[in-house]
């Protein structure tokens, strides 16, 4: 295979300032704003580790929530997912493209200041989501449940701050061909826009009220938002763009960094050029069309989830392109790893990247994907590629760059080799025993006696099983956080040795001239690379790309092109097609109480533990009845179907207790149901509904075309007498009086119609038989 070099720097680094000679322009690259954001990663990954091990330990002891709504698995996991994606694992992308687009472009960042603006936006995203996810202000779309302001923070920072300037910075490059870390830089900025974009499309309910009264709405009605898709629509825009981001912004950048800092510290060029142009055009074109399979034997129509079943299947080969690039580039270099801890971050993570990509396209198959789905089998996949792909290249880069940023040697090679087999360590266990429990979960599901009845009907059997295996993740997850804390040592002490203050390397290099004429074949010689000694120059035959590696705007117009063509294949027929979503009469929009009911349910993120979407599976009809239809989800915005249940599936719920039954289990779950894992909600019936606030949520869901009769006016009062109705009942079973304008009821309200308006008469029928 062809091989191709890293641009390499370090031979004009150190060059004293002298005058430039004619044609030849003098640069200094901006490195203070790659520590700032390595000092983040590092910051922000020990917070979002620290939150999960707190999760972990609440499976298995729910009373670790010591009671507080701020504490809850509904509202943390959230945060926790938030801040090891987009805080932990977004700011070590942002250190690798920093660092390694000005050594690629020969070229400092265009502008320092919208540099200093990225920073300090990200890291303004990331603290307003530390403090709004906690008090229950969420869209609850996976990955995406950050409010309506936060969002449009998120689009100025990232396309204002950080597009600009990475654009322009091609724009003003001195190296005339885009290297491949460069290209999956191009896509991620690029596609993780767009989805963003479209994904979070919504309806201010506190914006709409003011337009529509002029007055202003408190702040719990003020940041709330409505998306403008619902149902089955909102669930397949929500994996569009949740399977993608983690493809655009877990995968993409990663794979950058890899093509970059892998070839530096193993001093060896990546192994094939042409391999890493297949790699790179297949994954981006394939991987947007996957999202669906995450969507099987739901109400999405069965063409949707197949389509990404079958795209899914072939993203194996293009994605096991790449992990073979990245160890094969090590060709010669293996004694290396055993002596240098960047190597095994590197490898190591490599590897668990070709296991993740194996195993989700495994995972996608609808066989398999039906024992797996809600299980802890899907947590364990998430894992394996967080902690071991995307976590230990952070690490690999974060111990190569620190001596470098900092101008010294590592303060100690062993201990980041102790970090390294900790944190190995921690995942395995981590992920091994939740394989275990997903395995066991699926399984228990769908078991049947001698007899065919469910051999595990009540729910929580299923539940007990698993407190083990919560456990050992529970100390797999404190391994790898002490491996963060070995790491952050090792990164101070390498600062507090740094030079004071740092050098400041002045490079040199000819602006790219106006006209050029590619040669073919294309002249890569190995000594571009220090430190290799290889005498054997290669050539390189791909020239129709070397053309597009030398225009940017192209290059990205060709991602642009092959990104919106999959998705619009996809997104067109399911929005255009009205069978897609069959009209069931009977169905009907949620009163005003049970609106304010439902977003209460949001708010507490009872999404991360309960689905709403019964499967056409024999064993999920036969525990929890008939199964949900796309029609019964219209008016659903945001949609609730979940992917995960750590407790039963409430599609049917509503009418299968009594109120009392659910007022007590919102005040102790214990007091129902001893062996639950659910956390207690004691606020719910101290804390009021604002009643006045409602008729905004149902004027925002109207503006969506909701079609509101009566409560167009008087929502407020529709609220108040149905929570009156509930009070009185829950009084008449023996419970507390006082209850009327308290939050429970209006979640009782909710919960009491989920599943019920499959079964009733069409609201056609209702008035014909009233009128006789």
């Amino acid at each position: 295979m062809s091989q191709v070099s890293v641009p390499d720097e370090s031979a004009r680094a150190g060059v004293p300032e002298t005058p430039a000679r004619e044609g030849v322009q003098e640069f200094v690259y901006d490195d203070a704003i790659v520590r700032l954001f390595m000092g983040a990663t590092l910051l922000w990954g020990l917070v979002a580790m620290l939150v999960g091990l707190l999760l972990a330990v609440q499976l298995a002891v729910p009373q670790a929530s010591f009671s507080l709504p701020w504490l809850t698995f509904g509202r943390l996991r959230p945060l926790h997912t938030n801040a090891a994606i987009f805080a932990f694992a977004g700011n070590a992308i942002f250190a690798a493209i920093y660092y390694s687009t000005q050594r690629l472009c020969r070229a400092r960042m265009f502008s320092d200041v919208l540099s200093r603006l990225h920073f300090w936006g990200w890291q303004a995203v990331i603290v307003s989501a530390a403090l709004t996810l906690p008090m229950g202000i969420t869209q609850s779309k996976e990955y995406a449940e950050l409010e309506w302001p936060i969002d449009l923070l998120i689009a100025v920072v990232w396309v204002g701050f950080f597009g600009v300037n990475f654009f322009w910075t091609l724009a003003r490059r001195r190296e005339r061909h885009l290297y491949v870390a460069i290209w999956f830089y191009i896509a991620t900025i690029v596609t993780v826009a767009m989805l963003h974009v479209f994904n979070n499309l919504w309806v201010p309910v506190g914006i709409a009220e003011l337009l529509a009264t002029g007055t202003m709405p408190g702040p719990e009605v003020m940041l709330k938002s409505y998306p403008v898709y619902a149902g089955v629509q909102d669930a397949f825009m929500q994996w569009w763009y949740g399977h993608n981001a983690v493809a655009f912004f877990l995968t993409t950048p990663f794979l950058g960094l890899m093509y970059y800092f892998l070839p530096k510290a193993a001093e060896r060029p990546v192994f094939s050029y042409k391999l890493s142009i297949v790699h790179f055009w297949s994954l981006v074109f394939i991987y947007i069309w996957a999202g669906p399979h995450h969507l099987h034997y739901t109400a999405l129509p069965g063409w949707a989830s197949s389509l990404g079943m079958l795209f899914s299947l072939m993203l194996w080969m293009p994605s096991w392109g790449g992990m073979i690039n990245g160890l094969l580039t090590l060709r010669g270099a293996w004694h290396k790893v055993t002596q240098d801890p960047v190597l095994k971050f590197f490898v190591v993570g490599i590897t668990f990247y070709g296991m993740s990509t194996f195993e989700g396209p495994m995972l996608s198959i609808k066989s398999v994907n039906s024992l797996s789905h809600y299980t802890d089998w899907t947590i364990a996949h998430v894992h394996s590629g967080a902690l071991g792909w995307n976590g230990f290249m952070t690490f690999g880069m974060i111990y190569w760059l620190a001596p470098r940023l900092f101008q010294t040697r590592l303060w100690s090679t062993r201990l980041a080799s102790t970090h390294f087999w900790v944190g190995t360590i921690g995942i395995l266990l981590y992920v091994i025993s939740m394989y275990t429990a997903g395995i066991t979960q699926g399984l228990m599901w769908r078991a049947f006696d001698e007899t065919g009845r469910l051999a595990y009907p009540d729910f929580v059997e299923t539940v007990t099983r698993l407190i083990p295996f919560y456990w050992i993740r529970a100390a797999g997850g404190a391994l790898f956080v002490a491996g963060i804390c070995m790491g952050i040592v090792n990164v101070l002490m390498t600062w507090r040795n740094r030079s004071r203050p740092y050098d400041r390397p002045v490079h040199r290099a000819p602006a790219l001239a106006r006209e050029y004429a590619d040669r073919a074949p294309t002249y890569v010689p190995s000594e571009t690379v220090s430190g290799l000694g290889h005498k054997a120059e290669r050539f390189v035959r791909a020239d129709w790309h070397r053309r597009w590696e030398r225009l940017p705007a192209r290059f990205t117009m060709f991602v642009v092109l092959a990104v919106v063509a999959a998705s619009l294949f996809e997104i067109i027929p399911l929005f255009l097609v009205r069978s897609n979503v069959p009209t069931i009469m009977s169905v009907q929009p949620y009163t005003p109480l049970e609106l304010a009911g439902r977003d209460i349910y949001v708010n507490e993120g009872c999404y991360n533990c309960h689905s709403q979407m019964i499967r056409p599976i024999f064993a999920e009809t036969k525990r929890y009845g008939e199964y949900s239809k796309p029609g019964e989800f219209v008016y659903d915005h945001p949609f609730q179907w979940g992917s995960r249940r750590i407790g039963p599936d409430l599609a049917r719920e509503g009418g299968r207790q009594s109120h009392l039954w659910h007022v007590l289990h919102f005040r102790d779950p214990r007091e129902v149901n001893t062996n639950s894992v659910m956390p207690a909600y004691p606020w719910l019936l101290a804390e009021t509904v604002n009643f006045e606030e409602i008729q905004a949520r149902v004027d925002a869901m109207a503006m969506l075309g909701v079609p509101y009769g009566d409560a167009m006016h008087n929502a407020a009062d529709l609220a108040r007498a149905q929570a009156e109705k509930i009070a009185s009942e829950i009084v008449e079973q023996g419970g507390d009086v006082g209850l009327a304008d308290k939050k429970v009821v209006a979640l009782i309200a909710y919960i009491q119609r989920l599943g019920t308006d499959l079964f009733k008469a069409p609201a056609a029928d209702e008035a014909a038989a009233a009128g006789e």
